[in-house]
């Protein structure tokens, strides 16, 4: 049976490798439209059939498209799109409502269509959207202002705000205060993104997040990637990813929150 499905999403690389994948993956589910921004999207639902599955990024040009679902209540399952591995995400799982980690990859993409179906088998409703949203109200770790580290057989508060950056190498996670100095911090960093203010502080890579006051400059790398330097410096050369350097540069402009 045919799926038809709706993007919104705003960045065309994302929503050309997300229909390729579903071309290749689901032959059976048809991509019936791509929209691009909330004051696009509310129309189309108000004028048009809807879909049986909507794929959603979460930041879109003119705001979070969670203002569209407020306002024209979705009637079928959300698999959501992002490139913030943040605190929510947990809460669409347990809503019963996935999300994609961009870049988009086959086996993640796989992952979101067999829980879809499975969904959609068990109990073929919409989804809440109103308990979804509350969860990530309730459920969302407030930020932290500290982290505890060992030293030796003593236990040292760090606070938030002397952070410079926190870096994951050889399976250690390491923290750099803004004075410089180093310690080593027993958290991965999915974790310790998840306790940090997003306006704040950003996901550079797998490797590293840095706060705001601490990115010294930027560079244009090979014209897709970005050279980041910190400073304190970083023990090893940070890039941010074609995919995220757009979310990067609104985080910057203090447009990404």
């Amino acid at each position: 049976m045919t799926v038809r499905a709706l993007i919104i999403e705003d960045e065309a690389p994302a929503y050309r490798r997300l229909s390729s994948l579903l071309e290749k993956q689901q032959p059976a589910i048809e991509v019936i439209d791509v929209l691009d921004s909330i004051e696009g999207a509310l129309p189309w639902f108000a004028e048009n059939k809807a879909p049986d599955l909507i794929f959603s990024d979460i930041q879109l040009s003119d705001g979070l498209s969670f203002e569209i679902y407020r306002q024209s209540p979705p009637p079928c399952p959300i698999i959501f799109t992002t490139a913030y591995d943040a605190y929510m995400l947990e809460a669409f799982r347990t809503n019963g409502i996935d999300y994609l980690l961009k870049p988009i990859e086959e086996e993640e993409l796989s992952r979101s269509l067999l829980k879809y179906h499975a969904l959609v088998k068990a109990a073929p409703q919409a989804p809440d959207i109103e308990r979804l949203l509350a969860a990530i109200d309730s459920r969302a770790p407030r930020h932290g202002d500290r982290f505890l580290i060992k030293l030796g057989q003593k236990l040292l508060p760090i606070a938030t705000r002397d952070i410079a950056w926190f870096f994951s190498r050889d399976g250690a996670t390491e923290l750099l205060t803004r004075d410089g100095k180093r310690h080593l911090l027993d958290l991965p960093l999915d974790e310790i993104e998840t306790q940090l203010d997003p306006t704040r502080f950003f996901r550079l890579n797998r490797q590293c997040i840095a706060c705001i006051e601490c990115i010294n400059v930027v560079h244009q790398h090979f014209i897709v990637k970005l050279k980041v330097e910190l400073k304190p410096a970083a023990p090893e050369e940070v890039m941010v990813s074609r995919e995220k350097a757009r979310a990067f540069k609104e985080w910057l402009d203090g447009r990404g929150t």
